[in-house]
């Protein structure tokens, strides 16, 4: 399992770098953050998360019934104009729970972790969710940005512990 960063770590607020090389390794890596997302309980893993400014992406919104999505390189191509408000975690900031104001639909074009192209097409719920969520991590965008300055100010003793964890 790879280790995870939290909240005050700065390289979550970097925009991480494109995957230009698809080999072995890189099947490897992808592979441990499948296995620390499904370890840690979650939906989405970015590689910023695990301290990799790269490009990376796995997500899996079913529970663990299908597959999990590997992204590498993704681009959200379209977002629809109808939003919706849902609540969001995160595994670099616990404990802290948010309704975020999002498009309801996305599409995405990525590529696998052999390097061919895809588009996942008008995702929606938790899928459409996990993706612009992870999508924010490539570019140093985390969900408490996505909330009102005076929620951020409501959540400074939290976030506050949360760097400190990140730096013992």
């Amino acid at each position: 399992m790879l280790e995870l960063r939290y909240y005050g770590d700065p390289v979550l607020r970097k925009a991480a770098v494109s995957v230009d090389k698809f080999d072995e390794s890189l099947k490897e890596f992808v592979s441990g953050m499948i296995e620390t997302m499904r370890t840690e309980d979650g939906v989405g893993l970015a590689a910023p998360q695990i301290g990799v400014s790269q490009r990376v992406v796995v997500i899996d919104a079913s529970g663990g019934d299908q597959e999990p999505y590997i992204l590498i390189n993704p681009e959200i191509v379209y977002s629809s104009e109808e939003r919706e408000d849902y609540e969001e975690g995160c595994l670099s900031i616990p404990g802290i729970n948010l309704k975020v104001n999002r498009p309801s639909k996305v599409s995405v074009k990525a590529q696998n972790e052999s390097g061919e192209y895809y588009i996942i097409e008008n995702a929606e719920g938790l899928l459409a969710r996990a993706l612009q969520h992870e999508a924010d991590h490539l570019n140093g965008i985390l969900f408490i940005d996505h909330v009102s300055p005076v929620q951020r100010a409501l959540l400074k003793g939290k976030l506050r512990k949360i760097s400190e964890r990140q730096r013992d």
